[in-house]
């Protein structure tokens, strides 16, 4: 499995807050223990049981998103340090890309920033390929600045005016409603955006402009290569792009996200904010699709249960929103529905 270095970072600080939590002491009665981790208080590491003890063999192989992939790579590769006997291997060619391999059989998973849509559904059951989608994470997908951009809000009328298709929008101060300083009024607005195989570019283009894939055609495409629109908007005071809050939060003040109004005031992309519900339209869940074939594998299962139960720690890390309590149960039940316990 190719690890990128974020991923790598995550799995080794993952690591040390798992072994933390597993010596921090449980009931006489194996019950769970907590430990708190950023701003919320998460579940203890599995026990030998939920990780499979070690005693798991098998492979598991899931491919999609850009999205969610930083977030599957650091839970397969702590799943297989507890189980050397899986090997989890986690490829990203797009949610898209990910979906034509997963109804086709190929793949065990498929990591998604969006739901499958209704082609894909129809090819899955033509090729006999049963699924659901087990949320892992949540996401404030967030509209990102640079830092010295003068704009800390914009209402999604202002966001479709500037990204729907047959705008011509080209500068800071044609954007309708917005106060810039004069002398950044003819600032070019330059912008970036994901690959139409992403599902990210899919779910904005639906919120902001009503419409999935409709969008103006003169912005750069950085394909599935988030951190290029990061680094791009860093180096440009007129620069503008959508991508994944993880990618935000790992650039820090050298970038800004903007908070979005729909409505009802300036919300910023934050987490509470995408758990209260309140962070719309650009909150959502984030996704790995499971087959029930691949769940008949009991290593399958077990990587499913411990990415479900690590997900507060795993999102964390990699700077995704976590699952709320609620979400955790669901997910644990789609599994065991899917394997047929």
């Amino acid at each position: 499995m190719k690890v990128t270095r974020r991923a790598a970072f995550a799995a080794t600080a993952l690591t040390s807050a798992l072994v933390l939590a597993a010596c921090g002491g449980s009931s006489d009665d194996g019950g769970e223990t907590t430990t708190p981790t950023g701003d919320a208080t998460t579940s203890a590491a599995p026990t030998p049981t939920e990780t499979g003890g070690g005693d798991l063999t098998g492979s598991i192989v899931i491919d999609g998103s850009s999205t969610v992939g930083p977030l599957t790579e650091p839970a397969a590769e702590l799943f297989m340090q507890a189980n050397p006997g899986v090997q989890v291997t986690v490829a990203v060619s797009g949610t898209s890309g990910g979906f034509e391999k997963f109804c086709k059989g190929e793949t065990d998973g498929n990591n998604a920033s969006r739901a499958i849509k209704e082609a894909e559904i129809e090819q899955c059951a033509e090729n006999g390929i049963a699924y659901d989608n087990i949320t892992v994470a949540n996401d404030a997908l967030t509209v990102l600045v640079n830092a010295d951009a003068p704009a800390a809000c914009m209402t999604v009328e202002q966001l479709n005016a500037i990204w729907d298709d047959g705008s011509s929008i080209t500068t800071w101060g044609q954007i309708p409603g917005l106060d810039v300083p004069a002398d950044f009024a003819d600032t070019p607005l330059n912008l970036y955006g994901p690959g139409t195989d992403s599902g990210t570019f899919d779910f904005f283009t639906e919120e902001i402009n009503g419409e999935e894939g409709q969008i103006r055609i003169d912005y750069t495409s950085i394909g599935e290569d988030d951190n290029a629109a990061v680094t791009a908007i860093i180096g440009d005071v007129g620069a503008m792009g959508y991508i994944p809050f993880s990618y935000y939060q790992e650039a820090g003040d050298q970038v800004k996200g903007l908070a979005i109004d729909n409505g009802d005031g300036c919300i910023d992309p934050a987490i509470e904010n995408v758990q209260n519900g309140i962070y719309t339209p650009l909150g959502r869940p984030l996704f790995v699709y499971a087959s029930d074939k691949a769940l008949q594998q009991d290593a399958t299962v077990a990587f499913f249960e411990f990415y479900i139960n690590n997900s507060d720690q795993i999102a964390t890390i990699a700077g995704a929103v976590g699952l709320t309590d609620e979400q955790k149960a669901e997910q644990i039940a789609k599994v065991q529905s899917l394997a047929g316990s």
